[in-house]
């Protein structure tokens, strides 16, 4: 699979305007797990022509062409992320809205052994754990 959002556009035949470009440069920068106006409050400030409209359109290209994953964590906001990373987990703070990524293996075998069991094998998942810090018991 092409490394970077712009290439699995290209390969995908894709038409890249410049704002799409934009677009998908500011979605590739991203650390975090932005929702539609926090990337159009990114892409704007690097081109002031980007309309919210166009980020709406874009974004929903890019989910549907299987290159953006598109979460909900309970927040009411639709979340993305590049849809070619590697797989994780998410935990969401609750009183913050920090999205955790976390990878950890016992889960992923305990998963494998429960659709084992139930006569599956596990094709996909996905994994979201929400919670509130502990207060500090000393």
């Amino acid at each position: 699979m092409p490394d970077t959002i712009l290439s699995r556009c290209e390969a995908k035949g894709l038409r890249l305007t410049e704002q799409r470009r934009t677009i998908a440069s500011v979605l590739e920068a991203a650390d975090d797990h932005p929702d539609v106006e926090e990337l159009y409050a990114r892409a704007s400030t690097a081109d002031p022509r980007i309309s919210l409209a166009t980020v709406y359109r874009t974004v929903k290209l890019l989910e549907e062409s299987g290159i953006l994953d598109k979460h909900d964590f309970g927040d009411g906001r639709a979340r993305y992320e590049t849809a070619d990373r590697d797989h994780h987990d998410h935990l969401i703070d609750l009183q913050s809205g920090e999205v955790i990524e976390f990878i950890d293996a016992e889960i992923e075998a305990l998963q494998e052994k429960i659709a084992d069991k139930l006569g599956y094998e596990l094709r996909g998942h996905r994994l979201e754990l929400y919670g509130v810090k502990k207060e500090d018991t000393k």
